[in-house]
């Protein structure tokens, strides 16, 4: 992304089409794990990701803590596989996937870009509900307004790096809101601490639902595809690749575990939620009237954050149709962002059913993903340039991949209730 020319020209690619470091305004060093890794943190912190979450610590309240680590464990054994696979053969996972089943690319391209439209328009109605607690804004002209932003940033001169920027700043200031909350509230924080490891109760479902969340459908690949578009290939970054993806689940997980604390502040007082939005109930019982701002601008920078990583990661993985998508590439972002706003305002209603469908989407695309990752790992050295990978690696990942068809077989079932 940040070998995008300006104008639609054609970008520099080198001979296997991942972007040339050298093709103008490209980030080096650390600049371009950072990137990565906040951008796939902040894929995963969404409008969903900040309902669940509310949602969840109010049905289990301390116990949430359990589930919280157990699923942070997870997300760290997959991202550490895929982060180690793509990076060090330096292409993209459906690139991957055609070279070891012809077609299966496709298939995973297909899977990714459809979960990631259907999500994007979830993304669009979480920043037009930011925008509207902030501001009053109507939802529509708020979702309107907030894709125009998302499509300016896309479109400067310099767009990868305008998009690094940006994720990181908005990833800094959730967390530093949420703190503030978070204390505020003065939340049991022995207690959650003990039940982090002796919970009074264990949903199996909850945390099989958090790890969907945060490293399901087209997240999971954000930061990894990133580091491809930054000219991370080879042996010589596994380091680094190890350091970004693990930090990145961290973000996340820190997020997630002040968000946590914050609310079960809240309900630990006595306080009920507004069934209609938990969320900016929580934030209004925590902090009276500016509850509602704080909540907003929470609410939009998760959101707009989310509506950059699904549009870049759709478009990464949509290259695998033809090289014109990667010259053409701020401009496929840039479509991709007004259809998704596009059927929002159209739309009668915040797109429940759509959200629903994209949730179940990411439990089937996770596990065959994955599958076909984990298995270059094991027996297709030729594709990650002879790098041996460790056994210990590949193991945890295997056993994670077992949860995840466990996801997958949950998402059927959601599918089949859902239509």
């Amino acid at each position: 992304m940040s070998a995008m020319p300006a104008h639609g020209t054609p970008a520099t690619t080198s001979r296997d089409g991942t972007a040339d470091p050298a093709a103008g305004g490209q980030l080096s060093g650390r600049a371009r794990f950072v990137g990565a890794m906040f951008l796939m943190a902040t894929s995963a912190i969404g409008p969903g990701f900040i309902t669940q979450t509310t949602t969840f610590t109010d049905q289990l309240r301390a116990a949430f803590a359990f589930a919280i680590v157990v699923s942070i464990l997870f997300d760290i054994a997959i991202q550490l596989n895929v982060w180690r696979v793509v990076g060090v053969a330096g292409r993209r996972a459906q690139d991957l996937a055609n070279s070891v089943v012809p077609g299966a690319g496709y298939v995973l391209a297909a899977l990714d870009v459809l979960g990631g439209l259907v999500f994007n328009i979830g993304n669009i109605a979480g920043t037009s509900l930011g925008l509207n607690a902030i501001f009053g804004l109507d939802v529509r002209v708020g979702g309107a307004v907030s894709a125009a932003v998302a499509i300016a940033i896309f479109l400067v001169r310099r767009a990868g790096v305008a998009m690094d920027r940006v994720v990181v700043l908005l990833g800094v200031v959730m967390i530093a809101l949420t703190t503030f909350v978070a204390v505020r509230t003065q939340p049991p924080v022995g207690d959650a601490l003990r039940q982090t490891v002796a919970p009074d109760q264990v949903s199996f479902l909850v945390i099989t639902t958090l790890i969907g969340g945060t490293v399901g459908g087209y997240i999971v690949y954000a930061g990894a595809h990133r580091l491809v578009d930054n000219g991370v290939k080879g042996e010589q970054f596994v380091g680094q690749i190890t350091r970004s993806s693990v930090t990145g689940v961290v973000i996340t997980g820190v997020m997630r575990v002040l968000l946590f604390l914050a609310i079960l502040g809240v309900v630990a007082g006595g306080r009920a939620l507004d069934p209609a939005n938990p969320p900016a109930s929580a934030f209004q019982h925590a902090l009276g009237t500016a509850g509602e701002v704080v909540f907003g601008v929470i609410m939009w920078s998760a959101a707009i954050t989310s509506v950059i990583g699904a549009s870049y990661t759709s478009t990464s993985f949509l290259k695998v149709i033809g090289s014109w998508v990667t010259r053409w590439e701020r401009w496929v972002v840039c479509g991709f962002i007004v259809v998704s706003t596009a059927i929002f305002l159209v739309a009668q209603t915040t797109p429940v059913r759509l959200l629903i469908f994209a949730g179940a989407f990411n439990g089937l695309i996770l596990p065959f993903g994955l599958g076909i990752l984990l298995w270059i790992a094991a027996r297709r050295r030729d594709l990650i340039g002879g790098y041996r990978y460790p056994k210990w690696l590949l193991g945890i990942g295997v056993v994670a991949w077992v949860l995840t068809i466990y996801l997958g077989y949950s998402s059927l079932t959601g599918l089949a209730d859902l239509f």
